[in-house]
């Protein structure tokens, strides 16, 4: 093998640098579904690989993995989990509210501009 393919990235490295780069870009006190998380960065309907990859970062991550729900807005981490409860409290810091474990999404839903100029 040479340097250049040993360099070159695997499909799955591929897949989790697509969706890292597109989650670093959700602002604070936006959320987006997993769902629309995996459209956005060009995966196609893979909600639950994104949830599952999203389960694997580590502890110190500076990803803002709080801001991603389920489908319509629900908190799918339960409540009284510790991931679950630091979920709730970044989002709350964030101003994002939380009312029967969901977020209004119309509220505040990440749109991204889909176009410039």
């Amino acid at each position: 093998m040479t340097e250049l393919s040993d360099a070159a990235e695997s499909p799955a490295q591929i897949r989790r640098t697509a969706l890292y780069l597109t989650l670093a870009q959700v602002p604070s006190g936006k959320v987006v579904s997993y769902g629309q998380l995996a459209d956005m960065a060009g995966l196609g309907r893979a909600a639950r690989w994104v949830g599952r990859t999203l389960s694997q970062l580590p502890a110190d991550t500076r990803l803002p993995w709080h801001r991603v729900l389920a489908a319509g807005g629900r908190i799918s981490l339960p409540a009284g989990s510790p991931s679950g409860d630091e979920q709730r409290a970044r989002l709350r810091d964030e101003g994002v509210v939380i009312l029967n474990n969901r977020v209004d999404i119309r509220c505040h839903g990440w749109r991204p501009v889909e176009h410039s100029g």
